[in-house]
Formats: structure tokens, C-alpha cells, sequence
């Protein structure tokens, strides 16, 4: 029994009952018990339960003594313990006489080692033999070698799938036969071997062909492969991306049809708002020319700058071209920074409450004129200057502007808005220029908007070459919004503004000439006003009059301007159209008249603005064009040319009979005012 006491195997041996009575001191070591007395004389079990192996589960070593007991000969079980990084075995040998259990004897052993050495190589053996599986089997990928050389080493299933070659009919030929006539002329195939080897890798898409000739588009990704430092050629894979271009090509194709309906939307935008704002500025003009108090007159030329300035954005944002490039424009005018904060403020002004005020310091540095976009500095000024007065109920509003930089070409000017109002929370002063954001306080709920305000403002003071930033009022309430912008220096700025005056002056007595003119002209021309909608129509009759006009037809469509017109003579000197009516249209009314032989001036008169309308209409047979909201101006201008081109056409006609005036349906004689509209004609 002492023969086992010294086997370097750590080893128990039990009786016939399971009792231990001898143990190695190998055991002793590796399961650190220093007392053999107090193992020996227990019963296996019993010695389980009150301390387990430190190295092997009791229940595998009861197991295996089980197993042994029943089939009468040797067990041998494995368990991996601590994580899988060891390994330990338990044998049971049974030691029998005459059908009679004697001893059992318990090995243990240690088989880490070779348990390592086995799982690293059945783990290379399944990696080597999946990967080789995974190459061979996968039809997504075409994967294959190429030798040194580029020619075929090896072909997996994806590129049988992909290319229509068999292994026997592609092995040995070279890569290039895959790509097209140009492509070989231009030896690509071997340009992007060289590259692989230079940068370790290339990836291409183009035109790949298969064996029947068919092609499809391909992503190719070449890599050299090395054994230690020598090439032995080129790892390839290939993807049919075909229907991903197809996919592209629907993609693009929608966007085409998505820009196309959004060319659609933005002219009959630009139409249903122009439409309205005709109506209104029109009137506004009229307004102005009567009879106003100081304080009336200054409110309804707050009224006219506002419009002026709504119309001017609304231009930009209707372009479409500027819509299209996704950004703003920047024009390069002369600025007069005193003139546009003046006007701002004064627009403001009544905004602001009886215990706010506003006031406004300039720099006396600034220069009086400089070059720049006068619309994008005054939006800016506009969008904070808003913000300021709605939530400052009291204290003030003060407007700074200084010259921060003078430079060689130009000025760096600083426009500060300061407020004692409700301020910015210090969480939100962040994202303050995010778009769409706003910060959720209870005395903003009181505003609705759409948070693009300041985003838009930091997109415009950097298209005007500045910087736009918030920081808290260093009074203890309220906001401090800044911004800067380059202007221009303007060469000779004395003389500049010498000239402005004296072209100001020009044009005032050119407009009084021109109206002047125009009136003695249209005291005895008819005209004809086609327009659909009633307010403008109301408001374009009160300004021909007063332009002189008193021979006014007016019709409520396309049709009717057509049955109005086409007669021999044609009894109108000029016809205003619009172009978006019911019945018949302003461009199909005019096709009507033009082909009817009717050469009487036609001036397009229409709420569709956007770039390349004026062309357009032009082209169809129409003599000048005019956009809504109408200029009276540029009305003027077109009557003006019109109105002389027709009398320089009626003086080399025959002389024909004066006109007089028609008879209205009813027998009386008419008052220069016929209104006909689409219903007369039922």
C-alpha cells in the first residue's frame, strides 16, 4: 500500500466500501493538504461533502467510480475547469479478486498542456477548413488568386456565378480577359495590379463581362499576398453590384421628377404669394399718393420699407437656382449701415413696450457707405432686433454698432443687440443656432416659431465673411446677441455719394417726366386690364387712372380677352395679362391673339417670377413683362415703350376713322370702364 504513498500521480486508493485508506503525497501538493491523518479512514463521499477538489468536481470522480464499479474495468474521464484554461482527467482502476472488489484506485492528472495544445489545433484545423469551405462555397463573392503574373490560380463558386466560367475553362488565363475593349487598350487590368502593390490594396467598380458576353457591374478589391517577403500573387474579390446601380439610377431618376415638382411648387408659391401682395403694396402705392397727415405718411412708409424688404427675401428664397445650390446668395451693393439700422429700429420701435427703451449707438468711425449686401446685413439686424423687443417687457434695447477692424480693402463692422429681457437659459446657450431649436421657457410658449430664425442669421453673417455669438448681459439680465461682417471699402466714397444724390435727384425728375409724358399719352388709349382676381383688379384700375388712363376694359380670363381682342381693328392700344387664370390662361390667350394677325403691345402682368419666366413669356409672343407685386415704375416704363411703339405702328398705317366711344348693351354710351368677365359669355 506504500508503493502509492510515493507515486508522483496524485492518487487516492479506497476499499471495496469506498474508504480511503492510502494518499500520495502528490495529492497532498496539489490539493494543499499538509494532513494525511485526517483524510485516511474516510469514506469518499463523506470527504466530498466536506471539502470538494480544488481541482476537480466531485461528481466527474464519482462518475468514473461508478462506471468503473459497473463495467468492471478501467475509467477515464475529462473536465475543463478555472475558465478552460486548465484541464485535469480522473481514471478509476478497480482492483478485483474472484468477483470481489478490493481497492479502487484514483488518479488524478493535470492535462492542460496537452489540452492547450489540441484545442489551438483543432481551433486552426476548423478555421483552415471553414475559411476553405467559406472560399469554395460562397456564390455572393466571386473570391479567387491570381498569380504574380495576374493570371487565374484559383476559382471558387461565386465566380463560376458571376462570370459564367467553369474551373477547368478560366484556371491559368489572365484576369484581363474579365474586363472590356477600352478598359484592356488602356491596360487597366495592370495598372491596378501595380497600384495593389504600391498602396497594399485597390478597389474599383466599372463593367465587368462574363463568358457570354453580358455584363454587370462589379466591385473588385485586389490585395497582394506575401509569404514572408515574397509575393505570391493577388487575393481578388469581386461583387455583383448591378442591381445597386439599377437601384442608384431609379434613385437619381426620382430626384430628377422630385426637382421637377419642386420647380412646380416654387412657381405656384411664388404665384400664391406675389398674388396677395400685389393687392396689397399696389394699394399701399395708391395710398401714398393721397392726401396724408406727417404721422400717416410716416406709418405707411413703414408699411411700404417692410413690404419692400418681404418682397426682396421672398425673391432669394423663391429662386430657384439659389434653392437648388442649397445657400444664399451674397450681392455686393453700397450699404449705408446708419440708413438700414434707422429704418429698422423705426420699424420696431412700436413693438416695444411703454416701459422699454430703444435706442440705437453708432460709432462715428463707421464709414457713411460702404460695399456689401444691404438686404442680408438688415435681415440680421431685423431677425435680433425682433427677438430683443418680444422679450423685453422692460428695461431697454440698445443697438451698438462700432468698427471693430479697419482694414486695406474694407471694414470688419460689430452690430451688437442688447436687452435686459428674459435671457438664455446656460443649457441652451449651445445650441442656439442649431436649426429648428428652441429652449423650452414658459414666456417663449407665448411665440410660436419655427427655430430657423438665428441658424439662418449665423448662415448669412458667415456668407458676409463674419461671426454671429451670444454671451449673457454683463449687467446681470437679459442677452447680448453680436455679429460681424466685412464690408468693402468704396473707392472715392465722397465723390460716390455726390453722385448718389445727384442720380437721386435725376431720377426723381425722370419719374415726374415719365408720368408726365405717360399721362399726356394715355388720355385717349384703351386699354385692356386681364386680370382674375378682384381685389387686384380693383387696385391695377385705381393706378392706370392714375397714370392717366380713362378708357379701362377689364375681363376675368384668358377666353374673354381673346373675344375682346380679336377684332378688325383691334380696338385696344395695350392689354395687361396675367398668366395663371381660369378658362383659358394668359399664355394661351395671347397665342390666340397673335395668331389671330392682332400686333397691339401685350405686356405679361404675373405673379410667376422665378428666374426665367420673363423669357419665357416673351418668347411666347407676349412685348414686356412686369411682376407682381407691380412696380409702378417699371409699369410705367412698359406703358411707356408700348404705348410709342404702337403709335410709331398707327403712323404708318393708313389713316383710318377717330375712334369714338362704343355703345354698352344697354344703349347708354360707355363710361371708359367695360368689365366683362367669363359669365357674360353663358
Amino acid at each position: 500500500m506504500d508503493i502509492f504513498r510515493y507515486t508522483p500521480i496524485p492518487t487516492l486508493v479506497l476499499d471495496c466500501n469506498k474508504v480511503i485508506r492510502q494518499v500520495s503525497d502528490s495529492y497532498l501538493d496539489v490539493s494543499y493538504t499538509r494532513s494525511r491523518e485526517r483524510i485516511l479512514g474516510i469514506q469518499l463521499e463523506d470527504f466530498f461533502k466536506g471539502s470538494n477538489l480544488p481541482f476537480l468536481s466531485a461528481s466527474v470522480t464519482l462518475e468514473a467510480l461508478v462506471t468503473a464499479q459497473a463495467t468492471h474495468r478501467p475509467c477515464l474521464l475529462h473536465e475543463v475547469v478555472t475558465e478552460g484554461v486548465t484541464a485535469w482527467s480522473v481514471r478509476v482502476v478497480p482492483i478485483r479478486h474472484h468477483d470481489r472488489f478490493l481497492y479502487f484506485i484514483v488518479e488524478f492528472n493535470d492535462t492542460s498542456e496537452a489540452y492547450l495544445k489540441q484545442l489551438e489545433l483543432d481551433q486552426r484545423l476548423t478555421t483552415n477548413e471553414t475559411f476553405r469551405i467559406l472560399v469554395e462555397t460562397v456564390k455572393d463573392y466571386a473570391i479567387f488568386m491570381l498569380d504574380p503574373k495576374g493570371h487565374i490560380a484559383t476559382w471558387n463558386a461565386g465566380a463560376q456565378k458571376f462570370k459564367g466560367y467553369k474551373r477547368e475553362d478560366i484556371i491559368g488565363k489572365h484576369f484581363s480577359t474579365f474586363y472590356g475593349e477600352e478598359d484592356r487598350a488602356n491596360d487597366k487590368p495592370g495598372r491596378e495590379l501595380k497600384i495593389a502593390l504600391r498602396d497594399g490594396r485597390v478597389e474599383d467598380e466599372g463593367w465587368r463581362y462574363r463568358q457570354d458576353g453580358s455584363k454587370f457591374w462589379a466591385n473588385v478589391v485586389i490585395t497582394p499576398v506575401y509569404r514572408g517577403e515574397t509575393l505570391i500573387g493577388f487575393g481578388k474579390v469581386t461583387r455583383d453590384l448591378t442591381e445597386r446601380r439599377e437601384a442608384e439610377s431609379r434613385l437619381i431618376s426620382a430626384y430628377e421628377e422630385s426637382a421637377k415638382l419642386k420647380s412646380e411648387f416654387l412657381a405656384n408659391m411664388s404665384h400664391e404669394i406675389r398674388t396677395p401682395m400685389h393687392g396689397m403694396l399696389s394699394a399701399l402705392t395708391l395710398l401714398l399718393d393721397t392726401n396724408l397727415d406727417p404721422e400717416q405718411l410716416e406709418l405707411a412708409r413703414v408699411i411700404e420699407e417692410s413690404g419692400a424688404v418681404l418682397l426682396q427675401v421672398i425673391n432669394d428664397i423663391l429662386d430657384y437656382s439659389k434653392l437648388a445650390s442649397g445657400c444664399f446668395s451674397i450681392s455686393t451693393d453700397i450699404v449705408s449701415v446708419k440708413d438700414i439700422l434707422s429704418s429698422v429700429c423705426r420699424t420696431f420701435q412700436p413693438n416695444t413696450t411703454a416701459h422699454t427703451v430703444m435706442d440705437m449707438h453708432l460709432d462715428p468711425r463707421i464709414p457713411a457707405s460702404a460695399e456689401g449686401d444691404a438686404l442680408r446685413y438688415r435681415q440680421i439686424v431685423q431677425n435680433l432686433l425682433s427677438n430683443a423687443t418680444k422679450f423685453t417687457e422692460e428695461g431697454y434695447v440698445h443697438v451698438n454698432v462700432t468698427l471693430q477692424r479697419e482694414e486695406l480693402d474694407g471694414y470688419i463692422i460689430l452690430t451688437e443687440i442688447v436687452d435686459t429681457g428674459i435671457g438664455v437659459p446656460p443649457d441652451a446657450s449651445g445650441t442656439l443656432f442649431t436649426p429648428f431649436t428652441q429652449f423650452d421657457n414658459s414666456a417663449t410658449k407665448r411665440y410660436k416659431g419655427t427655430g430657423l430664425g438665428l441658424s439662418i442669421c449665423k448662415s448669412l453673417a458667415e456668407l458676409m465673411g463674419g461671426e454671429i455669438g451670444f454671451r449673457p448681459n454683463p449687467e446681470g439680465k437679459g442677452s447680448v446677441f453680436w455679429f460681424t461682417a466685412r464690408l468693402k471699402r468704396v473707392k472715392k466714397a465722397k465723390v460716390m455719394e455726390k453722385l448718389e444724390e445727384t442720380m437721386a435727384a435725376l431720377a426723381v425728375a425722370s419719374e415726374t417726366n415719365s408720368l408726365d409724358e405717360l399721362r399726356e399719352i394715355a388720355k385717349d388709349k384703351r386699354i385692356l386690364l386681364v386680370e382674375d382676381n378682384p381685389i387686384n383688379t380693383k387696385v391695377m384700375v385705381k393706378m392706370l387712372k392714375g397714370l392717366g388712363f380713362q378708357f379701362i376694359d377689364k375681363a376675368g380670363d384668358g377666353r374673354v380677352a381673346a373675344s375682346l381682342a380679336i377684332k378688325d381693328p383691334c380696338p385696344y392700344d395695350c392689354i395687361l395679362m396675367d398668366i395663371n387664370m381660369p378658362v383659358l390662361d394668359g399664355v394661351g390667350s395671347t397665342k390666340e391673339i397673335r395668331n389671330a394677325g392682332i400686333t397691339t403691345p401685350i405686356i405679361a402682368m404675373t405673379a410667376n417670377a422665378l428666374k426665367g419666366h420673363a423669357e419665357a413669356y416673351l418668347s411666347k409672343g407676349m412685348d414686356f413683362y412686369v411682376a407682381k407685386p407691380v412696380d409702378r415704375k417699371l409699369l410705367m416704363k412698359g406703358l411707356l415703350k408700348c404705348l410709342k411703339l404702337e403709335e410709331l405702328q398707327e403712323d404708318e398705317k393708313p389713316a383710318e376713322t377717330p375712334r369714338t366711344e362704343e355703345p354698352t348693351t344697354n344703349g347708354e354710351r360707355s363710361s371708359g370702364l367695360l368689365e366683362i368677365g367669363a359669365q357674360d359669355l353663358s
